[in-house]
Parts: C-alpha cells; sequence; structure tokens
C-alpha cells in the first residue's frame, strides 16, 4: 500500500524531536505524515481481526477501535492542557465525517455511477443518533449560558457522559446483535455463505494482526505526543486559531483512515458500506470518544474537561447533522450530493481559517 511509504516519517519525526525540537513546523509535518500510516495500519489490523472474529465480534472490534486514532491523538492533547484543541477536534471529528468524507466518497462514487443507493432505514436510525449527539452538546451549553462555568456544569457533564456511553451500549446491542440487518446492504447479505457459516479464525493471521493493532497503537501514542507538543509553538507562532487547528488540522489526521476506506467502498459501488464508515464514525465519536475524554480528563492533565464546547462549534455540529440527514433521507447518492457536502465543508474551514487567535 502506497501509504506505508510515509512510515519513513516516523523515525524522522522522533530525530527532529531530539534533535531540532525548536523546528515546530518541521516537527509538525513529520510527525502529521507519520500518523498516516500507522492510523491504517490500525484500521487494516482491525478489518483482518473482524474478519477472523465473526460478524458481531468483529463488529464490536470495528467500533471499538474504529476511531482509535483520533482518541490517542485527543488524550495527548489533552494530557498537554488543551481542551480548546480537544473540544474542536471532537467537533472536526464529527463534521469531518459527516461532510469531508461522506461528501468526497458521494462525489468519488457518484461520477463511476449515475447513482447510488444504501439503506435509508439504518441511515435514519443513525441519524437520529447524531441528533441525540447535537442534543447532548447543546444542553451543557445551555447551563453555562445560564449559570456560568461552576461546579455544577462539570458535575452535569460527567452525568451526560455516562448517559452517552450507556445509549453506546445500546446503539451497538441494536446494531450488531437485535437488528443488524437494518444496517446491512444487499451486496453483504448475497456475500454470506448459504449455509450460513461464518470464517473461522485462523489462529497464525489473527496473531500477526493483533501483533500490527499493538505496534500501530504504540507508535500512534509516541508520534502523537510528539505532533501535540508542536501544536501550542505553531499556533502562537503562526497566529493559528484553536478551533481550526483541532477541528480541521488534527480531525482530518484522525480521519485519514476513514477517507480511504469511505472513498474505496463508494469506487466499488459499496454506498452503504461508506455511509457506515462516515456516519458511524461520527456516532463513535460522539457517544464514546467525547464522553471518554471528559472522564479521562479527571486523571488526565491539569483540569477537568466539560461537554460545553463553544456556541461556534455546537453550531457546526448542529448545521452538519442537518444538511447530511437530508442528503441521506432518500437513500440516494450521487455526485452532486457530495459537492454539496464539500462545499459547506470547505466554507466552515474558510470561516474558522480566517477567525481570530
Amino acid at each position: 500500500m502506497w501509504m506505508n511509504l510515509l512510515l519513513i516519517f516516523v523515525p524522522i519525526a522522533i530525530a527532529l524531536e531530539l534533535l531540532a525540537a525548536d523546528q515546530h513546523l518541521l516537527i509538525f509535518i513529520a510527525s502529521s505524515l507519520a500518523i498516516l500510516p500507522l492510523a491504517g495500519c490500525m484500521s487494516h489490523a482491525t478489518e483482518q481481526l473482524a474478519e477472523r472474529m465473526g460478524e458481531a465480534v468483529g463488529g464490536l472490534l470495528n467500533a471499538t477501535f474504529g476511531n482509535a486514532a483520533e482518541l490517542i491523538i485527543a488524550l495527548a492533547a489533552l494530557r498537554a492542557g488543551l481542551h480548546e484543541v480537544v473540544e474542536a477536534s471532537i467537533v472536526g471529528s464529527i463534521v469531518g465525517n459527516l461532510l469531508l468524507v461522506f461528501g468526497a466518497a458521494m462525489l468519488v462514487g457518484g461520477i463511476r455511477y449515475p447513482e447510488q443507493r444504501f439503506n435509508p432505514r439504518g441511515a435514519r436510525s443513525q441519524a437520529t443518533m447524531l441528533i441525540l449527539s447535537a442534543v447532548a452538546l447543546i444542553l451543557p451549553a445551555t447551563f453555562e449560558a445560564v449559570e456560568g462555568k461552576t461546579a455544577a456544569l462539570h458535575q452535569l457533564s460527567v452525568w451526560i457522559s455516562f448517559a452517552l456511553l450507556v445509549v453506546y451500549a445500546l446503539y451497538l446491542l441494536f446494531s450488531l446483535v437485535t437488528h443488524p440487518g437494518l444496517f446491512r446492504s444487499a451486496y453483504e447479505a448475497q456475500s454470506v455463505g448459504t449455509d450460513g457459516e461464518e470464517m473461522k479464525a485462523n489462529p497464525s493471521s489473527s496473531g500477526r494482526a493483533l501483533a500490527l493493532l499493538a505496534t500501530a497503537t504504540v507508535g500512534t501514542a509516541w508520534v502523537s505526543e510528539i505532533m501535540v507538543g508542536s501544536l501550542a509553538p505553531l499556533m502562537r507562532d503562526y497566529a493559528l486559531s484553536d478551533i481550526f487547528v483541532g477541528a480541521f488540522v488534527v480531525a482530518i489526521l484522525g480521519n485519514a483512515a476513514e477517507h480511504a476506506s469511505a472513498i474505496t467502498a463508494a469506487l466499488r459501488n459499496r454506498m452503504d458500506l461508506s455511509f457506515s464508515i462516515a456516519v458511524g464514525s461520527s456516532v463513535q465519536v460522539a457517544l464514546f470518544v467525547a464522553p471518554v475524554l471528559v472522564l479521562a480528563s479527571h486523571f488526565l492533565g491539569p483540569a477537568p474537561m466539560d461537554l460545553s464546547f463553544r456556541p461556534a462549534l455546537v453550531l457546526i455540529v448542529i448545521l452538519s447533522v442537518v444538511v447530511t440527514a437530508q442528503m441521506a433521507s432518500d437513500g440516494h447518492a450521487d455526485w452532486f450530493k457530495g459537492a454539496q457536502l464539500l462545499v459547506v465543508y470547505i466554507a466552515l474551514a474558510l470561516t474558522f481559517f480566517f477567525l481570530p487567535r
């Protein structure tokens, strides 16, 4: 895979951190390029394990490790006390998956195929989860606007985080165990063997996949620490806002694996899979990654983080959810819909790029 060539930037990033610690831009570029193949390796290893562990366990693996790169990068930023960047990266992951990843997949797939279809019932179910996620962000922000940033706000954020984790567990139960047919495309249904047998796990292949997953996870954690260490001086030197860096730089790096997978699926006319990757990843970030980070902040970093995101961040989540839900409501995809989503994403990115620091 061509992306594996970028692994050369792993030792380059480490060397720059040790030998040229004041070259913040070079360190950021090298570490960012190094994260891309490492995230790809994590995604590939997870897919290999999922194929060999059966549908239910495989789905759980994908749900657990699908956004591991984003979570690792955010934890590193959390330890560094960059709460604003963490909040922006959470929102950026949600928005990036909905607008950039899904939009690019529809555009590329629509150029090859005049019209593509996906399961509208599954799409509506995931869209409902996204609306729930938006509500979970609105409530703490509203509470802060009324009462201010008090201890009660942190308590509210903790309880909402636990509630989101419970909802996410129920979502996994619904999508993987009780109603998997809602999220399965016709392509996937036909690919299941007539005898209904699942692929048996090959111990040797599973062992290699586990080793790759462990190695890539450690590498991602190490390089993420290097990248996050260069963020604060980089934002200071180039007068970049933390919203832009978190939502449109850090989030894109974490979403690289999903972006490639969603486009590949669209090129194979598997729009159900492409939609599931993009929107399912957003659901996971909102219902799993965000509450985990809020709870982890009580043990990492200088101060706990809450779910009261800035109004601008809450607004772009709401806009992205509404636009994507409208686009996906009929179960049809074409290149023009993809172009529309990309235009919305570019407009948001430009807005926050010119936002004063």
